[in-house]
């Protein structure tokens, strides 16, 4: 089986040329005055690569945790000289400051990515994060700030499998808020996670996948319940929710998903679907009692999820690489 260190110089040249790459790119900028800037590196000075906003976050905290992790198989001086021009207090001011004005954008996605960059840089032992950590501080602040606000508001969570999936978004900042010490806004995600979740029972995941999905609604919401549930509860919760799992049902979330057209962007996302679905079978299975008969049919489906896509990470084009290795290597690290 592939591991991290066997991919991990690849997949930091990769995070690299991506932050790198201004164009193409997908602005997501509402325009409200004629003039107002729209080149990508003015609208966003840290974080204008890697075709979009979020995945250009995401490809930083790519090369900060390969950078702390695999320090022996990447080039780190070339990680620091990248991050070193991108991470500055000044940009990530004006980043802050972007989502200050237009406090939608990158709800969620975006702004989990964010603060696990900042909670990556928190953790990282090479002295080159230390100032990358300073510099965040103010845009996790924000973000903590925003997200507290819109689950005050919000009526119900997103259910899909793209970038709006609230329960991805709240699994990831949940965990990054753990560790950057954001009590309260761990504290709101819990009981969000309980209101929304937690009387879910029978969830239709044979109707998984959408064509273009690159997340599992049902092992999202799975995960983000593993994260808030005390651990003696979970399992009892993943039967009423998912029954079925240890006997490979259904058979629709245990089949990795086919790409016929790797230039399509939509249908390039189930190579993402079946790195993530991977990613939480593994951290489900890790959730379990050893002894649970779910937890071999979970393993299995992630290594071949595994198996599936992990060809396809790079080398497919930049509707591909800009995002994928990042899915790869949570997959591989779970």
């Amino acid at each position: 089986m592939t591991t991290i260190g066997e991919v991990a110089a690849r997949y930091a040249r990769v995070a690299v040329r991506n932050i790198g790459t201004e164009f193409p790119h997908a602005t997501q900028q509402v325009v409200r005055w004629p003039g107002a800037a729209s080149r990508p590196r003015e609208l966003h000075p840290a974080f204008h690569g890697a075709y979009d906003w979020h995945s250009c976050v995401h490809m930083h905290w790519l090369a900060v945790r390969l950078l702390s992790d695999q320090p022996g198989e990447v080039n780190p001086e070339q990680i620091r000289g990248t991050l070193d021009c991108t991470l500055t207090a000044r940009a990530i001011e004006a980043e802050a400051a972007h989502l200050r004005s237009f406090p939608a954008f990158e709800r969620p996605y975006g702004w989990a990515w964010a603060v696990a960059l900042a909670a990556a840089c928190e953790r990282c032992p090479d002295p080159a994060a230390r100032p990358w950590a300073a510099a965040l501080r103010p845009l996790t602040d924000t973000i903590e700030e925003l997200a507290l606000g819109w689950l005050d508001r919000a009526v119900a969570p997103v259910r899909h499998g793209v970038h709006t999936n609230t329960a991805f978004a709240l699994a990831l900042l949940h965990e990054s808020g753990t560790a950057l010490g954001r009590d309260r806004l761990v504290a709101t995600i819990g009981k969000r996670a309980a209101d929304w979740y937690g009387d879910d029972r029978d969830y239709p995941a044979s109707w998984e996948p959408s064509g273009q999905d690159f997340l599992s609604p049902a092992l999202c919401e799975a995960d983000l319940m593993r994260r808030v549930l005390p651990a003696e509860q979970f399992p009892g919760w993943l039967t009423g929710f998912l029954p079925g799992l240890d006997d490979g049902r259904p058979r629709a979330l245990f089949t990795p998903a086919q790409v016929n057209d790797a230039n399509d962007g939509h249908q390039a996302h189930l190579y993402g679907l079946n790195l993530s679905r991977a990613w939480q079978f593994r951290l489900l299975a890790a959730a379990l009692p050893a002894t649970d008969p779910r937890v071999g049919p979970l393993r299995e489906s992630a290594a071949r999820h595994l198996d599936a896509s992990l060809p396809h990470v790079t080398g497919k084009g930049f509707v591909s690489d800009h995002w994928l290795a990042t899915f790869a290597f949570l997959a591989l690290t779970a």
